[in-house]
């Protein structure tokens, strides 16, 4: 009897399996939907009856697991990164010359092509064939585990099928909610009168983040694959097209709308088509994504700190509509930036209302001879942030936009350097607006990872004036957090702890804290293990930092700048003696650098090598590169269709270096020691 109660459960079990992957991955049902609920609802009334035969993968499993707390967290054991974008057919063109440069092969490139959908990114890991883990992307290192949520999505097959499957298999792809069943949900909580969703992608992020994954069960999210992570134990094939053809074999889903094209005329003609098709499609998509389908050209070419060098997203052109911009506000950033930000009569564009859009700087104001009054057309620039590009003359009720000549928070002198579009407030970390983003950027994970100092707790301490810099942080005390909101004691406790052991940290880490205008994680890293300490760096020069992998001259007169202000100087003394220190960086051995001394400037295009590796072979040789140029200037290597930079030089008789030249120079020096 136990025998046959155990094969029958079995039996259903690979019944529904097989008419999932029929459903979902061949889009070919077998069963009407009335037969599949009938043996969904027996197997669930035998499991329940003999508990002994329970498991984890069972397709009975999408209806939900137990309640949680709080996710916890799941670090990624490859990097979930992000993509770069490109906006034009000219910038593709640049993006796939770039990569045949970097690969020094001119022939045409194939790419895998694929729908970018707008959903949730998702790591799916298989055990022996099982589903053991679901993951968010997170911040592309640390995501959250959703694996009870992930399991009651009807699409994701809990078992794999097939032959040669890998021991270890991460999945990767995207949860959305399909736009049918997102209409459906909406009018029946409009039916319901409860709070709907704006657009899908907010649909699937929100129903998938659901800490009872009950709820998530009854939310009609999907799945489909885009690519693999980390797989042991197994082969894949050389090809990325290929492999998400195995992943589909193994019954996984992948969208139909996924191609093979040659080079960009291929890359070019699959963007039409599906831009053609997007209103048709049955997902939301906001672009198209090109990738190198070569295996070993995607290894060949690498990552860089954020995205891969092998793929880009190709985004659609935004959505656009009228409105009215009633009034202009004027915000203080970060960094200082005073920000306008336009006041609109509410409008509905490519799935959410927009009342307010950034105007970025006076520039931008003048550019659009824009007046308030006027009416405008609002563009939601790549489907994210809402745009006016265009003001309609003679519209409205015209008001000039005046710019303020003092800081709308501080009342600080509002400074304008020439050359530069944005004016930013001279306050400093004095200004309140600066200063509370200043602390909250200098707390944050990616800093100096003070837990439990959120946003919330920040702004109240700013707001009790109990602190004013980040360096105040270090004296608080136990009895001034004990009165603020939610704040008990052993959170105050917790948070205590925290500041103290941030104390410990890395000189990378501590540049990238301070905030310094353009200086992210791989240029604080870059700075750190070329300066090796934090007195160096805020001696450099210009010319100095400009030798730095990654630090061009803009960057290199930001960082200059920064610490060249008195009150940023103070702050850094009063960090340091609060007592943050990190270990020493060692030095790395002395190299020949023949060129020592010598500046150069790069213009043009070079056709053997691209500037940044022209730059770095010049930089490896002891070389500066600079990128103005000035009678300081050595000599000017000048490309294809070099312009202004040729032209100075030659005013100020610099030498110039032809390409062949620069080739000949660093051949000369190809076994220095």
């Amino acid at each position: 009897m136990t025998e046959s109660i155990a094969s029958k459960i079995a039996t259903l079990r690979q019944q529904i399996q097989a008419h999932n992957y029929a459903y979902y991955t061949l889009d070919t049902p077998t069963i009407t939907d009335a037969e599949y609920d009938r043996q969904i609802r027996s197997l669930r009334e035998l499991e329940e009856q003999y508990p002994q035969y329970a498991a984890t993968d069972s397709p009975s499993l999408t209806v939900g697991g137990p309640v949680l707390s709080s996710f916890s967290k799941v670090k990624h054991e490859m990097a979930m990164l992000s993509l770069g974008n490109v906006y034009s057919e000219q910038e593709l063109d640049e993006f796939i010359e770039r990569i045949q440069n970097r690969l020094k092969n001119t022939h045409e490139l194939t790419f895998c092509v694929e729908p970018k959908l707008d959903g949730l990114a998702i790591s799916l890991l298989y055990q022996q064939g099982k589903l053991v883990r679901a993951a968010t992307r997170g911040d592309g290192s640390i995501g959250e585990d959703v694996t009870y949520n992930v399991k009651t999505i009807k699409n994701i097959p809990h078992t794999l099928q097939g032959s040669d499957i890998p021991e270890r298999l991460e999945v990767r792809g995207e949860v959305i909610m399909p736009i049918k069943d997102f209409h459906a949900f909406n009018q029946q909580a409009r039916d319901s009168d409860t709070k709907g969703f704006v657009n899908p992608r907010n649909a699937a992020a929100g129903s998938l983040r659901q800490l009872d994954s009950n709820v998530t069960a009854h939310r009609p999210l999907a799945f489909y694959s885009y690519g693999i992570g980390i797989m042991e134990g197994g082969n894949l094939a050389e090809s990325h097209y290929q492999r998400l053809l195995q992943l589909k074999a193994w019954g996984l889903p992948l969208t139909a709308e996924v191609t093979l094209q040659n080079g960009a005329k291929g890359c070019i003609s699959a963007y039409h088509q599906l831009l053609e098709k997007r209103a048709t499609l049955p997902y939301e998509i906001d672009g198209i994504v090109y990738k190198v389908d070569a295996i070993a050209l995607q290894e060949q070419l690498g990552f860089v700190a954020r995205a891969p060098r092998w793929a880009t997203a190709h985004k659609f052109p935004a959505q656009e509509e009228q409105s009215q911009l009633l009034d202009v506000e004027f915000q203080v950033g970060r960094t200082g930036a005073i920000t306008p930000v336009a006041i609109l009569e509410p409008v509905f564009v490519g799935g959410v209302t927009v009342s307010r859009a950034s105007l970025h700087n006076a520039d931008e104001i003048e550019r659009l001879k824009l007046k308030i009054g006027n009416t405008v057309i609002i563009r939601r620039a790549a489907d994210v942030i809402p745009q006016i590009v265009k003001a309609i003359p003679g519209s409205g009720v015209q008001k000039e936009i005046i710019f303020p000549v003092t800081c709308p928070v501080c009342d600080s002198e509002i400074e304008r350097i020439e050359g530069e579009a944005i004016a930013r407030c001279t306050g400093g970390l004095y200004c309140a607006a600066q200063r509370k983003e200043a602390i909250k950027y200098f707390a944050s994970r990616k800093a100096m990872n003070i837990d439990g100092l959120g946003v919330k707790v920040v702004e109240q301490l700013v707001d009790e004036q109990l602190i004013n810099n980040p360096a105040d942080l270090f004296t608080l005390k136990a009895e001034q957090l004990m009165p603020l909101e939610r704040m008990a004691a052993k959170k105050v406790e917790n948070l205590l702890n925290a500041i103290e052991q941030c104390k410990k940290t890395t000189l990378a880490k501590f540049i990238l804290a301070l905030g310094i205008r353009e200086v992210g994680d791989a240029t604080a890293k870059n700075l750190a293990e070329h300066f090796l300490t934090l007195d160096a760096i805020q001696k450099a020069s210009i010319e100095d930092l400009e030798r730095v992998d990654d630090v061009g001259e803009i960057v290199a007169k930001h960082i200059v700048t920064f610490f060249r202000q008195r009150h940023n100087q103070e702050v850094i003394q009063a960090l340091l003696a609060a007592g943050i220190h990190w270990p020493e960086i060692p030095a790395k051995a002395q190299q020949n650098v023949p060129l020592a001394g010598k500046t150069f400037v790069l213009t043009g295009t070079l056709t053997q090598m691209d500037r940044n590796e022209a730059k770095q072979a010049l930089q490896s040789l002891g070389a500066k590169v600079s990128g103005s140029v000035s009678k300081k200037t050595d000599y000017v290597v000048a490309g294809a269709a070099a312009g202004s930079k040729l032209t100075k030089a030659q005013e100020l008789e610099i030498p110039i270096l032809q390409e062949t030249d620069l080739l000949s120079l660093l051949k000369s020096y190809e076994n220095h020691s």
